[in-house]
């Protein structure tokens, strides 16, 4: 059961390469990425239980929380520009008029 599973992560791999590879945008691509990342946590897993390791779960989870933050970090710097840039903020009103918001 747990080889008909990493098999088809393996068929899922290969078409989300084709999908990063085709993508025409960089969010495409993007997801893709992230994808990828994900389908490589699943088939960690899958395969430490095959191996007989599940302790491999521990690591499937900490390159889960790595491949959220890394494609939340890409994003944000294809977003803005800049990984320092703390989006939009509300500047101080002339003459101490308050601003609606």
């Amino acid at each position: 059961m747990f080889a008909a599973a990493a098999l088809a992560l393996l068929v899922t791999l290969a078409l989300t390469l084709v999908r990063a590879s085709l993508g025409p945008t960089v969010f495409d691509r993007a997801q893709a990425a992230n994808t990828i990342g994900t389908v490589a946590m699943l088939l960690l897993a899958v395969m430490g239980f095959l191996g007989g390791r599940p302790e491999f779960l521990d690591l499937a989870i900490v390159y889960g929380l790595l491949n959220v933050i890394g494609t939340i970090a890409v994003l944000k710097y294809f977003r803005h520009g800049d990984l320092g840039d703390p989006g939009d903020e509300q500047e101080d009103s002339p003459a101490g008029k308050e601003v609606a918001p």
